[in-house]
């Protein structure tokens, strides 16, 4: 298992990693799946959205972009998330940027894991599943 956290273009802490980690790999095993390798890059919009254009072929801005590298039950997988679009998130919310990057990274994991948001079902059951998760936060 390794999960890692990096930085493009930017310094500064973002976040506990060791709670995150624990936190991660606890969604992950009460998924019944096993950790793999998992790279999470905080990074600022235009660097997301130039990832977003040449992988994608998507012109716009986003939260996060996911690579899946999943095989079998073993989770793995970069995961780009920009800070500019969670803080932004996180004031339209009226939530905290640590709580909405918290969000962002447990949805990364549950689309590794085989959730989707590509309808309004999905995104009710994406939503409740980063809720639950959210709820364990505390206890790491």
């Amino acid at each position: 298992m390794s999960i890692n956290f990096y930085k493009e273009d930017f310094s500064g802490r973002i976040i506990d990693q060791k709670k995150r980690k624990n936190w991660i790999n606890f969604a992950i095993e009460k998924e019944k799946f096993k950790c793999g390798d998992l790279s999470f890059i905080f990074c600022f919009d235009e660097y997301l959205l130039k990832i977003n254009k040449e992988y994608l072929n998507h012109d716009y801005y986003t939260d996060i972009i996911t690579f899946n590298y999943v095989e079998g039950n073993i989770i793995s997988g970069d995961i780009f998330i920009s800070i500019d679009r969670v803080r932004d998130n996180a004031q339209q919310y009226g939530v905290s940027f640590e709580n909405e990057l918290s969000r962002v990274i447990i949805h990364g994991v549950l689309h590794l894991i085989g959730f989707d948001d590509k309808d309004e079902s999905s995104q009710s059951i994406m939503r409740m599943k980063e809720d639950e998760y959210l709820l364990e936060l505390s206890k790491f």
